[in-house]
């Protein structure tokens, strides 16, 4: 007689907050791309928003929004979402969205250093 086991790993959902000031982000991107950008999130950062990947990754220093994390993808990995953890609260705070156009960085429609 064979006993299986099975393990699951219950993984618990992060809140996705978006500061107001996405809003005017998302006004300089094209409709288009709202519900990717949308899903991508979601998909993204609901579970483990602070494990490393190939499209997330921590930034090295804090762009001015003081986002600690970056999470890449779309066409040609053009957009970007900058995002901070409250790993205690369960909480993921979206800090800004934005495109990247070869080695410049577009947030709200104002170039940003990156």
């Amino acid at each position: 007689m064979t006993i299986i086991i099975v393990i699951m790993m219950v993984r618990h959902k992060f809140e996705l907050l978006y500061a107001p000031v996405t809003q005017l982000h998302l006004k300089t991107i094209e409709r288009k791309y709202y519900s990717l950008i949308r899903n991508a999130i979601e998909d993204e950062l609901q579970f483990e928003p602070d494990i490393e990947t190939k499209n997330r990754k921590p930034l090295k220093r804090q762009v001015t929004f003081e986002a600690e994390w970056e999470l890449r993808f779309g066409p040609d990995n053009r957009f970007r979402v900058f995002y901070d953890i409250d790993m205690e609260s369960r909480e993921v705070y979206i800090l800004a969205i934005g495109i990247k156009e070869r080695n410049r960085l577009f947030i709200g429609g104002k170039e940003v250093k990156i």
